[in-house]
């Protein structure tokens, strides 16, 4: 059931030998320009007999981003997030323990609490906050059109993403694989007895290509049926549209509490078929907002590993002996005016949220309904992937 065609997009769009402009003007021959280009490209495109609908929505977002990059280009995101005061994050529509809204209507969740540690450190609220839910198929044209700052939204670390949309992963939040949930009583035991299977997946996101090729390379058949949204996925698996619905193994636990009856009548099966690395996602035309974003990631991973928690933090910092606090003003005032933010904004980002291993145990980990084992997400001292360059 594999698609043909994709190569040739693909390739063309990574080694830049696209029919897309490379860049705007302002006079009306460029634009006639442009024109006559979008038309050829359309017809390149219509060329192709079994395209791959997901490198067809990168490349109609490549257009518009080389189409429209003085747009996009208008002042940089730092400078714009502290003149509104206020920062943009898109999150998803609802994902328990990741990003959801309460009966109050007020956002919580593991990547909803990175949002507020940047705004923490950049204007000196975590409460400074407008968050944006989106679907997968939305959040980079979101992101490119500068609806948002900041995209928080479970997404994959990929070259693709990077070097065609232009856009920059700060760093790896959380990682993931790509998992597969099945109902209890479908006495399905490992991914080769969903041969022949219908299986639901959500729209814009790596898994279908995944899928693909995993499938392919076993000789099996599936069906996919792929929905656009998350929440709407796990309605189709559940109400048994579907045999197994395949996502992010951690989005496949969170949704499995939204079970019509007992979340225990589904289970995920132990194979991954992919590498999922998730991290912050930012526009890439402002380094200095990237680099920003990186560190609030870096200094919440170095906090847990020099023992830093919200609650001793003053005695840390009173003490002044920690080598994550251990700076004399000068320096914390030079590296502050470097980032561009007010001194003292990691101590900011630490009073708002903790450090990691705070942040993961409240929201996804063993003080969350999820209880999800931190496994590759622990420390690189416990055996886990995550390891923050020094300071110094």
């Amino acid at each position: 059931m594999q698609r043909r065609g994709t190569g040739q997009v693909r390739d063309a769009l990574l080694n830049g030998n696209s029919p897309l402009p490379r860049g705007s003007g302002e006079s009306l021959s460029l634009l006639s320009t442009i024109s006559s280009r979008i038309h050829n490209f359309f017809i390149f495109v219509r060329s192709l007999i079994q395209i791959d609908r997901t490198v067809l929505r990168i490349a109609v977002l490549a257009l518009m981003l080389v189409v429209f990059p003085r747009i996009v280009a208008a002042g940089t995101v730092l400078e714009g997030v502290k003149a509104r005061g206020q920062l943009r994050c898109g999150v998803s529509e609802g994902i328990p323990g990741f990003s959801e809204r309460d009966a109050d209507g007020r956002w919580h969740g593991f990547e909803v609490d990175f949002c507020r540690a940047v705004a923490a450190a950049v204007l000196g609220d975590p409460e400074k906050v407008q968050f944006v839910p989106l679907r997968a198929s939305t959040r980079f044209p979101a992101l490119q059109v500068r609806r948002i700052d900041l995209l928080l939204r479970n997404t994959t670390w990929t070259l693709t993403r990077e070097a065609v949309l232009k856009v920059q992963f700060p760093g790896i939040l959380f990682y993931d694989g790509q998992g597969f949930m099945v109902p209890v009583a479908a006495n399905v035991g490992t991914l080769a007895d969903l041969d022949g299977a219908t299986i639901c997946i959500e729209k814009g996101t790596t898994h279908l290509r995944n899928l693909e090729e995993y499938f392919g390379a076993n000789d099996w058949s599936y069906e996919p049926l792929v929905i656009d949204s998350v929440s709407e996925a796990a309605q189709a698996f559940f109400s048994g549209r579907c045999r197994a619905y395949t996502s992010d193994a951690a989005k496949l636990a969170a949704m499995r509490q939204r079970a019509p009856k007992d979340a225990r009548d589904f289970v995920i099966l132990p194979e991954r078929i992919s590498k999922e690395p998730l991290g912050p996602v930012v526009w890439g035309g402002d380094p200095e907002w990237t680099t920003l974003v990186r560190w609030v990631l870096n200094i919440l991973i170095l906090a847990e590993e020099h023992g830093v928690t919200r609650d001793n933090l003053d005695a840390v910092i009173a003490e002044n002996r920690n080598p994550l606090v251990r700076r004399s003003s000068d320096e914390q005032e030079m590296i502050a005016r470097a980032l561009g933010v007010p001194v003292l904004w990691g101590a900011r980002v630490l009073r708002a949220v903790g450090n990691y291993g705070e942040m993961y145990e409240r929201n996804v980990g063993r003080d969350s309904p999820l209880d999800i084992e931190r496994g590759l997400n622990r420390l690189w001292t416990q055996g886990g992937l995550h390891y923050a360059p020094p300071i110094d």
